[in-house]
């Protein structure tokens, strides 16, 4: 299994530093940076938006991992500056029309990864596997960081990989997402996460002690 990977994210770093947390993100060498894009529709909560994406692009030139909490997210691509480096993740709710909606994300050459909430169960992927580079599995209910990992969602990590594997798929990137803890980290890498999304229960826990804390995630997914 490749080695994991870290996504930053974004949400929960402090502002007022943000070039000093960049900088050091690049100098651990931080994968990716977790862009949490919330329309107040889709999700109970407003999100980082074009402005703040286009600034961060100015600061480095780490890939983003967009993540679109949005409403009707085939629109709302374009805005996004997209590149080929960076993973598009469309939300299997969001949409009625997900083989469209996914075709239509390809077309900017990024990585396209598949979000499923923790009520939905892992069977909804099998007819978009093809227009897939992953799944993003959230493990709290998406909209606000700082919540409780739903305990079901480890198991369902495991019923993913498994599904993967057995159908042929086993090269498809799984992302986990939500109250990624260290404890948490080292589980579900066991069960085959590849990539994760690292807030405030790992690497934003307090700023002076980001590096160790980056250097301790790393041990956990290696």
């Amino acid at each position: 299994m490749p080695k994991g990977m870290i996504a930053a994210s974004m949400m929960c770093a402090n502002l007022v530093n943000l070039k000093e947390v960049v900088r050091l993100f690049e100098a651990e060498q931080i994968e990716y940076l977790h862009i949490d894009v919330m329309d107040g529709s889709f999700v109970p909560n407003l999100g980082l938006g074009v402005d703040y994406i286009r600034a961060l692009r100015e600061l480095t030139s780490i890939p983003l991992d967009l993540h679109l909490m949005v409403e009707r997210p085939d629109e709302k691509l374009s805005w996004l500056g997209i590149q080929k480096e960076d993973n598009i993740i469309i939300h299997y709710e969001s949409t009625r029309q997900l083989q469209k909606v996914l075709e239509e994300a390809r077309k900017y050459q990024a990585n396209v990864l598949l979000a499923i909430n923790p009520g939905t169960p892992v069977y909804c992927i099998e007819e978009v596997l093809d227009y897939i580079d992953g799944i993003t599995v959230l493990t709290v209910n998406p909209g606000f960081a700082g919540q409780k990992l739903v305990r079901s969602c480890i198991r369902k990590v495991e019923k993913l990989k498994k599904y993967l594997d057995s159908q042929g798929y086993k090269n498809l990137l799984i992302e986990v997402d939500g109250n990624i803890s260290f404890e948490h980290a080292q589980i579900l890498r066991k069960l085959g996460a590849g990539l994760f999304v690292a807030g405030t229960s790992s690497i934003f826990r307090n700023d002076n002690r980001m590096q160790d804390d980056i250097r301790k995630l790393r041990n956990c997914i290696e």
